[in-house]
This record gives structure tokens, C-alpha cells and sequence, in this order.
């Protein structure tokens, strides 16, 4: 998709709703007290953000991504001093991205499963990088980092240190929010394609996918 298909009014519009979307989506999060630390909370802002990818390409992925931060800073100010936006950004582009460079090359379910797969992988290994090198020394300025060690010690008792919290509870956090919102995105997709891109043109009295 080049940039002036990509800057039509419909898909501007369609970037809006889906950045929109996210960041209200952002603010309502879930707990998952059996991975990780109750100040981690899962939420799926990451849905309208992939089925945006999918639909309009990674390039309209990665603005939608930034919109929606940017709204979601309007609905509720930043507490970590941008520092926790910036880190969604880089995780959501994480998963985005490769799911939607990949379903680029053949817009098919196999290689949509395969886009979801290697994003949610990619997602896991940047969520455990940019949270040890980033968040959790950020955070240590508010908690102290031997309590935050010490509640990840205490749902995996092998965590010792801040690599070992990153990789045993942002890990798996992160594979389980990226499986749900690629079984949500593989489940809605199709309709919401369809509405997007409409059933296309008929000819000869066939119609034409769009």
C-alpha cells in the first residue's frame, strides 16, 4: 500500500475508529494474578490495532498505534511519565508488524495464523527486553525493586532478579495477551473486513472480491 492509497479519507477515517478504539479499550485491563503482579493488568486494545493492520497494512498499523496513545493520553494522563506509553507502542508494534508484513504476502487465514503466531512470539521477546531494561528500573523509582522481585517471587518462587521476573511473568503475560487478541481478531476479522472493503463490484453479473 503506498502513501497516497493509504492517506485516502476512508482509510484516515477507518485509522481514527480503530486508534479510538484502542485507546478506550486501554483503559480497562484484567488482572491475571497466576502470571504476574497485579500491577500488570491485560487489556485488548491490541484487537482493533491488528484488525486495522490487516486490513489497511503494517505502515497504517504502526500510525494507528501511535494515535492511540495519543488519545489515550486525552482520556487519562500519563502516571509513568510517558515511559508506559512508549513501552505499549513498542510492544504493540511488536506484534502488529510482523502479523501484518506476513499477511501481506498472501492475504490468507494460514498466513494470518502465522502473522498472529510469530507477533505474539515477537511481542513476548521485546515485552521481556523493554521491561528489564525500561520499565522495571523506571518503576524501582516508586517501589522498591526488591518488593516488585519479591511479588513475582511469590506466584514463581524461581524469580530472583529483575531478567528472571522479565522472562518467568512478562513472558508468558504477554503470550497470553497476544493468543487472546489474536482468537478475537481471527474471530471478528472476516465480518469486519467485509464491511470495510464491501463484497466488491459486480460484473457480468459476478461480483468481485475486493
Amino acid at each position: 500500500m503506498n502513501e497516497n492509497k493509504l492517506l485516502t479519507t476512508k482509510n484516515v477515517v477507518l485509522m481514527g475508529m480503530f486508534s479510538a478504539l484502542g485507546a478506550v479499550l486501554m483503559l480497562f485491563e484484567i488482572p491475571l494474578p497466576f502470571v504476574a503482579p497485579s500491577f500488570y493488568g491485560l487489556d485488548l486494545a491490541e484487537v482493533p490495532m491488528l484488525v486495522g493492520t490487516f486490513a489497511l497494512g503494517p505502515v497504517a498499523g504502526v500510525v494507528m498505534e501511535l494515535v492511540k496513545i495519543l488519545i489515550k493520553l486525552v482520556l487519562k494522563p500519563t502516571s509513568t511519565g510517558f515511559v508506559g506509553e512508549f513501552a505499549n507502542f513498542v510492544v504493540g508494534c511488536a506484534l502488529i508488524l510482523p502479523a501484518g508484513l506476513i499477511y501481506r504476502q498472501q492475504k490468507s487465514k494460514k498466513h494470518a495464523i502465522a502473522g498472529m503466531a510469530v507477533g505474539t512470539i515477537a511481542m513476548a521477546v521485546v515485552g521481556v527486553v523493554i521491561n528489564a531494561l525500561v520499565m522495571l528500573p523506571f518503576y524501582s523509582n516508586f517501589m522498591p525493586l526488591d518488593t516488585i522481585i519479591a511479588a513475582g517471587a511469590a506466584i514463581n518462587p524461581t524469580i530472583s532478579n529483575v531478567w528472571s521476573f522479565a522472562i518467568l511473568c512478562v513472558g508468558p503475560f504477554n503470550i497470553i495477551k497476544g493468543v487472546m487478541v489474536s482468537l478475537i481478531t481471527a474471530l471478528v476479522y472476516k465480518r469486519i473486513s467485509v464491511i470495510i472493503h464491501g463484497a466488491g463490484p459486480v460484473r457480468g453479473g459476478r461480483r468481485i472480491k475486493a
